[in-house]
């Protein structure tokens, strides 16, 4: 017999059913049991009988007679195991002493099962108890074990990577919040493991960038979008050094994000050299405008001593101020120093060119097609060509009425870039002129010289029709086949 919650219990072991006291134990209860992995037990060890139900009988396979039981129960233990159970059977104290420990034993289709073996011993009265099948929950708990050990590893060698990377790594929970930062953030900024988790970071930043830092943050945790953005991050030193900062996000195979990786990259160094490249460049530029000035000034007061060149001084004076502008534009700019959002194209230089002009006020000039991008070298005969044309259609063309118009389209197939000058709604062309002028052969030289490109002409009677048509890479140096 046993109590337990308060019911005595005691076994047939001849039906092997357990009974209570004054009713039948309900067998359904006994089937739940099994199907639990529990088992109720009684062991008469001077008799050598191991009664249980027939569930644990039939996942251990032991035999149905009586005769026998225990010792088969013990040859179906682990040798350790089995010590422990002949140790506490052989135990003869007077009151029962509770008993609890795991058990390995052999089940009938060759596994080894894990049991929990807790009960009361009570000396030659007997033993007691369940046995409780706990193999599956251990192997689950070696499995996360071993998956936390897993874990564990795979988190050393992410750290191990990212404290041999130059930059600072860091690293954010799906929403934003910072959880982990490399040796390099903290040798870099010199605070306190763990002191700008969370959001503590952004308190990190030079005042002027924090706001413009926290919103670009806030915008790609919203969007998804990576985020990068240069700002000035506060030094050990105490000094405040620019650095990137750049980040992704990483997704499940649902699409949600999990985390966010990112890095920040000391540029400080790498910006000040900009900065005093951009200083030299801006001086060079102005030395070189004086110059241009001051040889506008000398054709100025040539022409002015000599009035028969008077009409040549001033062509020439516009040529040499259309190539200042074209200078202006193609020298290497900054963000902040550049006259325009992006690079140099030919939309650009024609519009800086052309902007003198009234009819580029009044819309009366067109320009269209494949924005072209040219570099300081392809800019300047580029900028004498488009000089000329303006200059020509406003003498004698299209822009010298009010009603012209000329239309600038430029495209690129293959290897070869166009740019067409059409003229229309100007004086009637009567052919082609009989005699070429300095400034047509100044376009010939700049289009086959300098651009290793050819010109055509066609005297419409509508208007003039320039075609210029030169290799790819002779508008950007080093370039191949344009970009689509």
């Amino acid at each position: 017999m046993f109590q337990d919650h308060h019911m005595t219990l005691s076994y047939d072991d001849r039906s092997q059913n357990v009974e209570a006291h004054g009713s039948t134990f309900p067998e359904d209860l006994l089937r739940a049991q099994a199907l639990g992995g529990v088992f109720p037990f009684k062991i008469h060890q001077t008799e050598g009988r191991f009664l249980t139900t027939s569930g644990l009988q039939q996942v251990l396979g032991l035999r149905s007679d009586d005769q026998g039981l225990l010792a088969a129960f013990l040859d179906r233990m682990a040798e350790s195991d089995r010590a422990r159970v002949l140790s506490l059977l052989a135990g003869s104290d007077a009151d029962p002493v509770p008993f609890e420990f795991e058990l390995r034993v052999s089940a009938a289709d060759s596994t080894e099962r894990l049991f929990l073996m807790r009960g009361l011993h009570s000396g030659a009265a007997g033993t007691s108890g369940v046995l409780i099948d706990i193999s599956y929950s251990k192997m689950l708990g070696n499995r996360n074990l071993r998956d936390a050990e897993e874990t564990r590893k795979k988190h050393l060698s992410f750290a191990a990577i990212a404290d041999a990377m130059p930059q600072m790594v860091w690293s954010t929970q799906a929403d934003g919040f910072h959880d982990y930062y490399n040796s390099g953030w903290y040798r870099f900024t010199g605070v306190p493991q763990g002191s700008t988790d969370g959001e503590l970071w952004n308190g990190m930043f030079h005042p002027d960038d924090q706001a413009r830092a926290w919103q670009r943050w806030s915008h790609s945790l919203a969007t998804g979008e990576p985020y990068e953005i240069e700002y000035r991050l506060r030094h050990h030193s105490g000094e405040y050094r620019w650095v990137l900062g750049r980040a992704r996000a990483v997704s499940n195979d649902k699409g949600e994000i999990i985390r966010w990786f990112g890095t920040c990259t000391d540029i400080h160094d790498t910006k000040k050299a900009a900065e005093y490249v951009e200083l030299l460049s801006q001086e060079l530029s102005h030395r070189i405008k004086n110059i241009f000035a001051i040889i506008q000034s000398l054709v100025g007061l040539s022409g002015r001593r000599a009035p028969e060149s008077t009409v040549f001084a001033k062509d020439l004076q516009a040529r040499i101020a259309a190539l200042g502008r074209a200078h202006d534009l193609a020298r290497p700019h900054s963000d902040q120093s550049r006259p325009h959002q992006g690079g140099v194209t030919l939309h650009s230089l024609a519009r800086e060119i052309l902007k003198p002009y009234l009819a580029m006020d009044d819309g009366r000039i067109a320009i269209s097609g494949a924005d072209v991008p040219v570099d300081d070298a392809a800019a300047t005969p580029f900028a004498l060509i488009l000089h000329e044309l303006a200059t020509n259609a406003k003498k004698y063309g299209a822009l010298s009425t009010t009603q012209g118009q000329v239309h600038i389209f430029t495209s690129c197939d293959g290897d070869h870039c166009q740019l067409i000058w059409a003229e229309m709604g100007g004086p009637m062309v009567m052919g082609e002129p009989a005699t070429t002028g300095f400034g047509t052969k100044l376009v010939l030289a700049s289009a086959q010289s300098h651009l290793n490109g050819t010109i055509e002409r066609e005297w419409d009677a509508g208007g003039l029709v320039v075609t210029i048509t030169c290799p790819r890479n002779s508008l950007v140096r080093g370039t191949g086949k344009p970009a689509s």
